[in-house]
């Protein structure tokens, strides 16, 4: 029995290998002739295994493109590196070129002063503020002997009056601001041309006191320098400051006046040192070149007019 039960196998898988070969065959044959059964079977074989296919895919996607990044990583990490790198060079050009264009205009302003006032100027970088000197309020230049510069030489901005040169080294100095308290300079009123001193208050603000008892000060004059002997340290007609404020209560003989400079000393970058000035003060009076401002002109809204209502008329009689 045994015998006979291999025997029925062996048979029924000689007959499946006859059925697939026979069945191979005819669809061969059926392909040979054009017939579009086989294209369609391909198509519903296809359709078929479409969503599986399309389930694999997704499934391992991800993880060719994790270890695709993985691969890349390294070089991002690179050109992020020089990226960065060259984005802080171009902040770095920027600032540089703001920088340059603000000391260009300070120094445009300060030449153009000087040529006004027929001045010979060195022209110098503010380097520093403060000294270990007994002076305090300093700032320090890159000009010295080797410019030609020398002690008590006048330092002006493109506004007027910055200060007065202290001590010199063969490529710096120090020069000692308009607004130390140990500072003075002899002034005049350009528009009464009555004398005065100015005397530095170690901030914003300067006190002004007239010398001519029957003097007048009146707020918005303009303060021009009064020249010393030789122009050391103080060359003439260099603009100054302005009055803000006229003091009427004063006990003393003469008026004093609350003054504000012309040149701002907190915001310098660019001097000048006045290495040569004519011996006397020029003949007009050399103002800084004012700052433009701005106009603005508003139109009054149009009144609407009302319109004129009959009344009514009585009748009298």
């Amino acid at each position: 029995m045994f015998r006979s039960g291999n025997r029925r196998s062996s048979n029924r898988s000689r007959l499946l290998i006859v059925i697939l070969l026979v069945t191979s065959l005819f669809f061969i044959t059926l392909d040979l002739r054009g017939v579009s059964f086989t294209s369609g079977s391909r198509s519903v074989t296809q359709t078929i295994l479409a969503p599986v296919q399309k389930s694999v895919s997704n499934i391992f996607a991800p993880v060719g493109r994790f270890f695709s990044d993985v691969k890349s990583f390294g070089k991002t990490s690179n050109e992020i590196k020089e990226l960065k790198s060259q984005n802080a060079e171009l902040k770095k050009q920027v600032i540089l070129n703001k920088d340059i264009q603000g000391q260009l205009t300070q120094l445009r302003g300060a030449l153009d002063l000087a040529a006004r006032a027929n001045y010979k100027v060195v022209s110098a970088r503010v380097i520093g503020r403060g000294s270990a000197s007994t002076f305090s309020q300093t700032i320090s230049i890159d000009a010295g002997t080797a410019d030609h510069v020398s002690v008590n030489e006048t330092v002006i901005s493109a506004n007027g009056l910055v200060g007065v040169v202290k001590s010199v080294e063969s490529h710096s100095a120090i020069v000692l601001l308009m607004n130390d308290p140990a500072f003075r300079i002899g002034v005049r009123d350009a528009r009464t041309q009555s004398v005065g001193v100015l005397i530095g208050q170690g901030g914003n603000e300067y006190q002004f006191q007239l010398l001519d008892p029957t003097g007048e000060i009146k707020v918005g004059d303009s303060l021009i320098s009064n020249g010393s002997d030789g122009n050391r340290p103080f060359i003439p007609g260099l603009p100054v400051g302005y009055v803000t404020s006229v003091d009427h209560t004063s006990a003393s003989l003469t008026q004093s006046a609350t003054v504000k400079a012309y040149a701002n000393l907190n915001n310098i970058g660019v001097v000048s040192v006045v290495v040569s000035a004519p011996t006397t003060a020029p003949r007009s009076i050399i103002q800084p070149t004012p700052i433009p401002t701005v106009t603005v002109y508003v139109t009054p809204a149009p009144v609407a007019t009302p319109s004129a209502t009959p009344s009514p008329t009585g009748s009298g009689h």
